[in-house]
Formats: structure tokens, sequence, C-alpha cells
């Protein structure tokens, strides 16, 4: 949410931050309905000023015996308030209207953010590993021996529809230590704070998180109202949802594993092969809150902690600053970690790590008191992939894959797998 003093103070800077964005001209509306409810506002106190001058006078006129005088005044009160009344219901519409403009309009990015139209612009920031130089022509993980009886995408349609899977057996085994040792890692290792978070949520949540109003299509709403996760940065985040905390506090730290759920609305005919693109998935998420000084460090700090995970499982990835033009609608600034995917022999995003600054948090009204006893301000918010776990499947299989259809699996999931170190062609963990 942005902040309409800020944007009257400085209407330049605001156009010009959100026309790297490719919007244009941004604070104009905004300012002429900020003009106009403000203008409503001061009718509707002098109105009621008036409304209350005339009823103070209402009673001298009844104590000196004017009766024409009381009537008279009786009539301008009653005038007053049916004027009061529709200025404060207009003063309220605009407000209404103005808040509704503000909270679909897009973050800034900062500054050192580069400029671009499209993902074809992001800048590698940095690389990981080198992609193993096969002997044989490297298929995708739908299409390994070991891999295609126990990830059975038919069944899962017949239950479901399109766009889900049914594991089963070892890759489901394999699935569940991946999502496992992330966790763990990020508890043990990375000092964050477990959470079982709800993956149901209230219409304030969604729109705190800034999932609404603009995107309520890629989400799904059950019928008595509530949302499923698209992932657990909403629950997450928003648990400082109208808090004042204590500078001393921060920052906090949180990691989830929990399911999330998306429509993939407007990406038919997108990745329909294999699940790379689901409507449901599992996903470990990272979530910080920090004081404003400290976010910057904060979002290097939490790449690190994605980029860590790929580097225990050997899996090669690159890392990208996102452009300003394929930077989220609710970011500042975000890298995403592309593993490397033989199958399609490219790289592929497992990961988002974005710093939103206080946007979130001035939808959310959480803030913090600052040591020195200052007046409140607004805490920053991150989250950060840690990481999709179906994703970090596929890539745990095709990197690992042999010529026979078996797949190596990496040894930092032997622990999660009694000692198992290979899933065979014929799909048995061995």
């Amino acid at each position: 949410m942005h902040d309409i003093r800020a944007i009257r103070d400085n209407p330049a800077a605001f156009d010009a931050a959100l026309s790297r964005r490719g919007i244009e001209n941004a604070s104009s509306p905004l300012l002429k309905l900020d003009a106009e409810r403000r203008a409503a506002i001061l009718a509707a106190e002098t109105a009621q000023s008036d409304q209350k001058k005339a009823a103070k006078e209402v009673g001298a006129a009844k104590a000196k015996g004017d009766d024409a005088e009381f009537e008279r005044l009786r009539a301008l009160v009653s005038e007053k308030k049916a004027e009061v009344a529709d200025m404060q219901t207009r003063a309220k519409e605009l407000d209404e209207k103005l808040q509704y403009e503000l909270s679909v309009i897009p973050n800034l990015p900062y500054d050192d953010v580069p400029d671009g139209a499209d993902e074809d612009d992001n800048v590698e920031v940095r690389t990981w590993g080198t992609p193993a130089t096969l002997d044989f022509e490297a298929k995708e993980h739908f299409e390994l021996a070991g891999v295609a009886a126990s990830m059975d995408f038919e069944l899962a349609a017949k239950i479901s529809g399109a766009r889900f899977v049914m594991l089963k057996g070892a890759v489901a085994r394999i699935h569940r230590a991946l999502a496992q040792f992330m966790i763990d890692t990020h508890v043990d290792e990375n000092g964050l704070t477990e959470m079982n978070s709800p993956v149901l949520v209230r219409d304030e949540a969604m729109y705190g998180t800034d999932k609404l109003p603009k995107f309520g299509e890629d989400s799904y709403q059950t019928t008595n109202g509530w949302w499923l996760v698209p992932t657990s940065e909403v629950p997450l985040t928003y648990t400082v949802a109208g808090d004042i905390l204590d500078e001393s506090t921060l920052p906090i730290r949180m990691a989830a594993h929990t399911l999330c759920f998306r429509s993939e609305a407007g990406s038919a005919g997108k990745d329909t092969s294999g699940m790379l693109r689901q409507h449901q998935f599992e996903k470990v998420e990272m979530v910080s809150i920090t004081h404003p000084s400290q976010s910057d460090a904060e979002q290097q700090r939490m790449l690190g902690c994605a980029q860590g995970i790929l580097e225990r499982l050997d899996i090669p990835y690159r890392t990208v600053e996102l452009c300003t033009g394929d930077t989220g609608f609710g970011a500042r600034r975000t890298f995403d970690i592309e593993a490397w995917l033989p199958g399609q022999n490219t790289y592929r995003e497992i990961s988002s790590v974005s710093t939103t600054g206080d946007f979130q948090a001035r939808r959310m009204n959480a803030r913090f008191r600052p040591a020195d006893g200052g007046k409140p301000e607004f805490l920053h918010t991150l989250n950060g992939s840690g990481l999709a776990v179906g994703r970090c499947l596929i890539a745990v299989l095709e990197n690992g894959q042999q010529a026979d259809g078996s797949v190596t699996l990496p040894a930092a999931l032997v622990p999660y797998l009694r000692g198992k170190t290979t899933l065979t062609a014929d799909g048995v963990l061995a």
C-alpha cells in the first residue's frame, strides 16, 4: 500500500519510480481523487460546525420566546444534519475509492533494481555448480524408468482433473524427505523458527499480504469465504498485523512447510507435461519481519539460506536479479534462483526471495516501537521459497539420472531415507 501523503509531497518521484514498471503518470488521478476526498471531509466538518452553532442558537431563541426565530433555527439544524450525513457519506465513498486505487498499484522498485521489460532483461548475479555432461540423452523427470510408475498423472486427473499428480511409493518418500531436510536445515542451521500455519485464511490476511484485491483470480476461495493460501507467506507475514512490536524483538524469522494452492490463471498451455506447474503443491517458505535498516542485509541472508539447500543437494543453479518489468506486484527487489534441469536443458525457477519494504506492513498496520522511544514506524517484510518441494524433487531426479533409468540420490537425503542412496529403474529405493 502506498502512502498518499508521500505521493502528495513528491509526485514526481512516485511517477518516476512507477514509469520504470511501465506505468505512466500514476500520481495525477490519485491526487485528483485525494483532493475531492479532502474537500468532502472539509465540507462535512464545516456543515457539522454550522449545525452545532445553530443548535446552540435554538436554545437561546426559545429562551427569548422568539417563536419565529426558534422555528427557523430548528429547520436549519435539521437541514445541516442532513447535509452533514450526505457529506460524510460522500467523504467515506471517496476515501474507499482512493484506498482501492492505492491498493492495486504495484510497489516501487528500489533504485538499484535493473531496468527492463521482461524476464529476458533479468541480470545473472551468481552461478553455482557445473551441469553434468551426460553420455546419454537426458530425460525429463516423468520419463525416467524409476519414476514413471510412482508419478501418476492419470490417477490424479481421475480424482481432481488436470494439473494434479499422485505420488506413490519411493518417489512420494523422496518428496517427503526433501521437505523434512529443508525445514530441518532452516531451523537447525539457519536460525528460523518452525511454524505450523493454517492453509485457510480470511480476506484480511490475503489483502494485507497484497494478494487481494487485484489477484483474487490466482487463488481459490471456499464457499464459506476462506481462501486457500497460495503460499505460507500469507499466514506467516500476517502474524504481525495490527501489532506494535518492540524493536528489540526484531528480526523475526519464520519457516513453514505447507500445502499451497494456485489457480494458475492465465497459464493455459504452459508446462502441461510433468509436475512443474500444479494447482496443489508443497513449499517450505521463509518469512522475515525486520527493522527497515536491516531489510537489505536480511534479503541477502535469506537468499543464502535458499541457495544453501541446493548446494547441499548438489544441484547446479543460477541466481538472477529480476528487472523492473519482471518484478512481482508487492516486491521492491526480487532474486530468483533457477535450478538446472537436464531434461529441459535449461534453468527453471525454484525460489524467489523478495523484500517488500513497508508495502505489506502499511496494508496490515504492522509497526515497531523504536528503542529510542520515537513514534512507531512501519516494519519491513520479506519472503522467500526455501524451497518449492515439487520443483526440487524434479531437480533431484533429473540431475541424478543414470543411463539405465535409475537415479542417484543426494547424500544429504540419505539420513532421511534410512540409508538408501538410489532410486532403481524398477522404482525401488536401494
